[in-house]
């Protein structure tokens, strides 16, 4: 299996007047962005395809724009992604549909535009990102300097020849060969929390520390410089709770709930307290399961989701269900008398719920945990 995973090398090292010579190509890169999803969003049911953006289209003249034939191309192609996203996104909904808008924030560019030369002269970067072909007689050098991350990614795959540049950064992707899957000898049902990130079915917990980031993060003045650096912290704790979680359970395949639309509209129903509902935005589950998910993509292992009704109130040995089993992190069942951590229990109802259904059938019956 192939997947594709990305790294950001800063521009810190560039010089003032090249930073000034990326803001100029950014904001004109936007505006003919724009210029494109003007053209495209006349017409939404003939926007071109990809492969017939021909000399006709994205000939422009050089009163609106100085960019080259070939940025033009690329500037339009990102122009249709983005109308067509919007008009997927909002196919049910057309009378709400708001034209796209580029923000000048970044821009796509590929081997004909940009090429990664290996620095050979000087000792302070590792390669030079040559921009030529850009229109105006203008040719760039950003300075880029690999790091861990870089250069992991580097090792393990190949890479592209595509590139996203800002004003801060340039992301470099890579295509990594896998291999097979896992078979599904260890399965492993997680149960994400606050007070424990992860509670395994194995009965481990995982990230018992992540409340006290969140409550840095609450404590913190909104926009702040300590809030942007809590944040960091706290997704930072949680890359090292993937690697702890892998590392010692060492799974073939991890079933998760299936978290959604957490807190919406929550305020105007009533049913968390603000604090409650300010916890699970500072929280970033989704953050916590796309780390988990690509975790599992780039070690082979099986990635599966159920349905999070009741797995926290049904009892895995009677299948009663209560909203009484459970009081804070004590699960008692109210019929049989069953106790356990509620969060371990939750994980266990996870991964018996996928072994059992449908989806769960190829798995060994083994793996099913039994309560006698």
């Amino acid at each position: 299996m192939k997947i594709i995973r990305s790294t950001k090398c800063s521009l810190k090292f560039s010089t003032t007047k090249k930073k000034s010579e990326l803001n100029i190509i950014l904001t004109e890169y936007s505006k003919v962005v724009n210029f494109f999803i003007e053209l495209f969003w006349i017409d939404l049911n003939n926007i071109p395809s990809k492969t017939r953006l021909l000399k006709p289209i994205v000939d422009l003249p050089m009163n609106i724009t100085w960019l080259s034939a070939r940025l033009r191309k690329v500037a339009a192609r990102e122009a249709i992604d983005m109308v067509l996203s919007t008009k997927e996104r909002w196919k049910d909904k057309p009378n709400k549909m708001v034209k796209p808008q580029h923000k000048g924030n970044r821009m796509y560019v590929s081997c004909t535009i940009a090429d990664l030369i290996p620095s050979k002269q000087s000792t302070n970067f590792d390669a030079w990102l040559h921009l030529a072909s850009i229109g105006n007689k203008m040719i760039l050098d950003l300075p880029i300097k690999y790091h861990k991350h870089f250069n992991k990614y580097n090792e393990l795959g190949k890479r592209l020849n595509s590139y996203i540049i800002t004003k801060d950064y340039v992301q470099f992707s890579f295509e990594i060969e896998t291999g097979g899957k896992k078979e599904g000898l260890k399965c492993v049902g997680v149960d994400t929390g606050i007070n424990a990130l992860a509670s395994t079915s194995s009965t481990n917990q995982y990230g018992q520390d992540i409340k006290d980031c969140i409550e840095r993060v609450k404590r913190c003045k909104q926009g702040s410089n300590g809030q942007k650096q809590a944040r960091r912290a706290l997704k930072q704790r949680i890359d090292e709770i993937v690697i702890e979680l892998f590392n010692s359970e060492n799974p073939d395949l991890i079933v998760v709930e299936r978290l959604k639309n957490m807190g919406n509209k929550s305020k105007a129903k009533r049913l968390l307290a603000k604090n409650i509902r300010r916890s699970i935005g500072i929280w970033n589950w989704k953050y916590w399961l796309k780390r988990l998910e690509e975790h599992c993509e780039l070690n082979r292992v099986s990635f599966r989701s159920v349905s999070p009704y009741y797995t926290s109130q049904t009892c895995p040995k009677c299948n009663h269900v209560d909203r009484g089993n459970r009081n804070g992190e004590i699960f008692m069942c109210l019929k049989c008398g069953y106790t356990n951590n509620a969060d371990i229990n939750a994980g266990v109802n996870i991964l018996n719920r996928f072994l059992t259904g449908v989806y769960g059938v190829r798995y060994k019956e083994e793996n099913l945990i039994q309560f006698t």
